[in-house]
C-alpha cells in the first residue's frame, strides 16, 4: 500500500520502539535500569507494596551483579548491542524510506532515547501523522501494552493530539516470516542438524490466562516459518525461555528441552529466536552461550545459534512493508 499524497513537507513520522539497556555493563547502571524495568507494573503484575518490598530487598541488592556479569559478555565497542542494533536498523529503514514523506526514529522503553523525548521531538517538527511500531512481533501486554502506555501518558499532556496508529503486532506478516525464514536458510549449516528449535521469551502462564495473546501469536509465527521451510512436525520444536520466579511459566521451557533433546537422540540443533528483532542480552548470552553449554554438557555435539534478523536489508524491507500497511 503506497503513502496517501500529503500537502507541502507535511510528514508521517515511525518511532520504532525497543526495551532498552543499561548504560553500562556495570553493577550500578545494572541496578538503574532493572529499578526502572521491574516496577513497571505491565512487567510485574504483584501488587505494588508487596513487590516494592521483593524488589528493594531481595532483587535490586543481589540480581543486578549477576546481569552484570552477563552484560559484559556481549558487550561492545558500540555499547550495548541492542541499542546500537536498534539504531542502525532505524537507519536502514529510513534509508528504504527514502522519501520526503517519512521521518523514522527510535526509542527505548526503559533507557534513553525515551519515548516521549522523541514524541516531542516529532511535535516540534510539526508531523501531523505519528506511526508507533514497537520492534515485537508478537504482541505482550508485558512489552507492547507498555509502549502504549507510554506513548498515551505523554499524549495526555499534550493539547492537540495527532493522528496515530499503534501496531500491535506482525507476528503473520509474509515478508517478516520470508525474512525469517531466509536467514535460518543461509544460517544452518548443510542441513545436518537433527532439529530446528524456534526459542521465544517466556511469560508467566496467568498472563495468558488473563487473555494475552501472546502464546498464540508465538505459535503462530512457528508454524508459519516452519511451513515456509518445508519443515515436517518432527524437524522443528518452539520452546520458551528466560523464566524467572518461581511462578509456572510458557512451556516447554527451553533449557528442559536442551537437556532432553540428547537422551533422544538428537545431537545436532539450530537455535533462533523469531520474537527478538535484534540480537541481545537474552539471544547472544542467554541462548548463544549459556544455553549452547547446557546442550553440550547434555551430550549434544553441534549447537548453531542463528542471529536475529537486525539491521539486515530484508529486516528493514519487512519492517517498511509492515508500516506502509499502516499508512
Amino acid at each position: 500500500m503506497q503513502p496517501q499524497n500529503r500537502l507541502g513537507s507535511e510528514k508521517t513520522a515511525v518511532l520504532l520502539v525497543n526495551l532498552g539497556s543499561p548504560d553500562a555493563p556495570t553493577t550500578s547502571a545494572v541496578r538503574r535500569f532493572l529499578k526502572d524495568f521491574l516496577w513497571d507494573p505491565r512487567v510485574v503484575n504483584i501488587p505494588r507494596p508487596i513487590w516494592w518490598l521483593i524488589l528493594h530487598l531481595f532483587v535490586l541488592p543481589f540480581r543486578p551483579r549477576k546481569s552484570a556479569h552477563a552484560y559484559q559478555k556481549v558487550w561492545t565497542e558500540k555499547g550495548s548491542p541492542l541499542v546500537f542494533l536498534t539504531r542502525q536498523l532505524t537507519e536502514q529503514v529510513q534509508q528504504e524510506l527514502s522519501n520526503d514523506e517519512f521521518m523514522v526514529d527510535y526509542a527505548m522503553s526503559y533507557c534513553k532515547p525515551s519515548i516521549a523525548e522523541k514524541l516531542r521531538a516529532f511535535k516540534k517538527s510539526g508531523v501531523k501523522k505519528i506511526i508507533i511500531l514497537p520492534l515485537y512481533p508478537q504482541y505482550s501486554s508485558t512489552t507492547t501494552a507498555s509502549v502504549h502506555d507510554s506513548v498515551v501518558k505523554e499524549f495526555s499532556t499534550w493539547k492537540h493530539i495527532p493522528s496515530f496508529t499503534f501496531i500491535s503486532d506482525y507476528c503473520a506478516d509474509e515478508q517478516y516470516i520470508e525474512a525469517v525464514a531466509h536467514s535460518i536458510q543461509a544460517a544452518r549449516k548443510n542441513d545436518s542438524s537433527d532439529l530446528l528449535v524456534m526459542s521465544f521469551h517466556g511469560l508467566p502462564q496467568q498472563l495468558i490466562k488473563w487473555g494475552d495473546p501472546y502464546c498464540c501469536q508465538c505459535h503462530k509465527t512457528g508454524a508459519l516459518i516452519a511451513e515456509k521451510l518445508g519443515l515436517e512436525k518432527h524437524q522443528w520444536t518452539l520452546v520458551f525461555q528466560s523464566r524467572f520466579g518461581k511462578a509456572e511459566w510458557l512451556k516447554p521451557y527451553c533449557v528442559d528441552t536442551l537437556m532432553q533433546l540428547p537422551q533422544q537422540g538428537i545431537k545436532h540443533i539450530d537455535v533462533v529466536c523469531p520474537g527478538f528483532a535484534v540480537d541481545c542480552l537474552e539471544t547472544l548470552e542467554e541462548i548463544a552461550m549459556e544455553n549452547k553449554s547446557i546442550f553440550l554438557n547434555a551430550g549434544g555435539e553441534t549447537y548453531n545459534y542463528i542471529p536475529a534478523l537486525n539491521d539486515s536489508k530484508a529486516h528493514a524491507l519487512s519492517l517498511v512493508n509492515v508500516i506502509k500497511q499502516a499508512c
